[in-house]
């Protein structure tokens, strides 16, 4: 049997405690990035277990990122989003793409490994190597994304895929964090939503660059559409997309395609998905006009039929055309590494607080102390912040 691992396989074994990879990453980048998917699966291995030395691996793939796209694919639990970004991948690969799928599941509480498995749903590109299907944990966060999911997306970019599809838990509004990772967010809707649409209104519909009404030929598809048209022209005004830092709407009121691929107008007559986006130029030097000329486009498709798949797929390249002609994928682009940024700092002074509490007697300890009225919560966080805080001041000092 050959040491390649089969497509679409996570190899988390690769990296198991106590094997000899552990401790030896000689050549692990080179391999990666001469096109080893081996390599690959176990870089992203280290990645997600945070083993020792995953930090040097994606800092030596940094050099190496910056083309790949990254599509999110989000929206609530069964709305078809495994057997669309299957589909997906099957016609990327069709046009001669390079694709990357990380399928983010909820975690074993026991293990805090992934549970679903959702390349078991993805059928269609099996045995097509140039398509690499990484289950990953979300690890318990409210986002559905685990702070190791950057990382992987990373080293799917530097080994050069040319897109990399994230699918999410589907958790209802907490799937904002997609934003920070993605380039262009599909959220999937599915027909006869009814209130549920209504209930997007106070989160994931600010994320979507476009929106998606898969499973478009059941009943209700049309009232779904027509819901989701009303709450986009509605949507007027900096509280839609701007809380999360995406995008908002123009007036334009194009939005899609329905799942045989002909444009749906709009009142007024206007045509569908692929017109090229209004583009609004910034007034009195205010760049949010410009931010906001995107209109999300309404994509109708039946996955499992493979219809509305191209029209989707040429949503997202007109969003990215619009990116890069708008210069808000340089904008998002920084936003993102300021965020990674911040989630380091986060992890890393956790981490030295931790040691800190141990070095007070530990959490329990504290809370004991606490219980039987000998301080409070607020001391101790000032006695355990303290030599921190000295630290920062001698710091501050030393550069002056």
């Amino acid at each position: 049997m050959s040491d390649e691992p089969a497509a679409g396989a996570t190899t988390a074994g690769d990296d198991a405690p106590g094997s000899k990879t552990e401790s030896t990453d000689d050549g692990l980048v080179d391999r990666l990035l001469a096109g080893d998917h081996r390599a690959l699966a176990r870089t992203i291995s280290r990645i997600e277990n945070r083993r020792q030395g995953y930090r040097e691996l994606v800092s030596d793939l940094y050099d190496h990122t910056g083309t790949a796209d990254v599509i999110g694919v989000t929206g609530s639990p069964g709305a078809g989003k495994s057997t669309l970004v299957d589909k997906l991948a099957e016609t990327y690969r069709e046009r001669g793409e390079t694709v990357g799928v990380i399928a983010i599941d909820p975690s074993s509480p026991f293990t805090g490994g992934a549970v679903l498995g959702d390349r078991i749903r993805m059928a269609s590109t099996v045995g097509d190597m140039d398509v690499f299907v990484r289950s990953m944990s979300a690890r318990g966060t409210l986002g559905g994304l685990s702070t190791a999911t950057t990382d992987a997306v990373t080293a799917m970019d530097a080994f050069g895929k040319d897109k990399v599809i994230i699918e999410t838990v589907g958790a209802g509004q907490n799937e904002i964090d997609i934003v920070r990772t993605a380039d262009t967010v599909a959220v999937l809707v599915p027909p006869g939503s009814g209130d549920a649409v209504q209930t997007l209104k106070a989160g994931i519909l600010e994320i979507a660059d476009v929106f998606v009404v898969n499973k478009a030929d059941r009943d209700g598809a049309d009232r779904t559409v027509q819901e989701l048209m009303e709450m986009i022209e509605l949507g007027e005004g900096p509280s839609f997309g701007a809380s999360a830092g995406h995008h908002g709407p123009d007036a334009s009121g194009h939005h899609g395609t329905d799942a045989g691929g002909h444009d749906v107008g709009d009142a007024d007559g206007h045509n569908g998905a692929h017109d090229e986006p209004e583009r609004q130029e910034p007034v009195d030097g205010d760049a949010s006009d410009a931010t906001r000329s995107w209109q999300p486009p309404i994509v109708e498709t039946v996955a499992t039929e493979s219809r509305g798949i191209d029209e989707l797929l040429d949503a997202f390249a007109d969003h990215r055309t619009y990116l890069v002609d708008s210069g808000e994928r340089e904008t998002r682009s920084h936003r993102r590494h300021a965020e990674e940024i911040r989630t380091l700092l986060r992890e890393d002074l956790h981490e030295l607080l931790e040691g800190e509490l141990d070095r007070h007697g530990g959490v329990d300890g504290l809370a004991e102390a606490v219980q039987r009225g000998e301080t409070d919560p607020y001391t101790i966080a000032d006695d355990v912040l303290d030599p921190v805080e000295r630290c920062l001041s001698d710091l501050d000092a030393s550069i002056e």
